[in-house]
């Protein structure tokens, strides 16, 4: 599976900003999605995933009722609707594949990568 992230930019606190993440290959529906961020000087952080019929999704608490993760596996595309963004949610943001089931939070659980983008939020 390659998968491509987009969507990122600048933004004011307050408002909204739509990811993308592109997969390619047939077995994109077999597997759950996970949006994780990093921002400058920290580690990698987990932020939402949704399994992969997307009747599940998981958020980390600081993006709660802010954030929202889909997927559309007719597209092979999963989406985070950020809204409401904080300065605080700049960052890279990239999106993973992972084969597990159920809330798989850790990097090294998810196998394949895409590269990217960066969100910065301005205050």
């Amino acid at each position: 599976v390659q998968l491509q992230a987009s969507g990122g930019g600048l933004v004011q606190a307050g408002g909204s900003l739509r990811l993308s993440c592109a997969a390619s290959g047939r077995t994109f529906s077999s597997y759950g999605m996970g949006w994780f961020r990093q921002a400058p000087g920290k580690e990698r952080e987990f932020v939402a995933l949704i399994s992969w019929s997307g009747g599940s999704t998981y958020h980390t608490d600081s993006v709660k009722g802010r954030f929202t993760i889909s997927r559309d596996n007719a597209k092979n595309t999963v989406y985070l609707q950020m809204n409401r963004l904080k300065p605080e949610d700049t960052a890279v943001y990239y999106c993973a594949a992972t084969p597990l089931s159920g809330v798989v939070l850790l990097r090294y659980e998810y196998d394949y990568w895409g590269q990217g983008t960066q969100v910065t939020v301005s205050s």
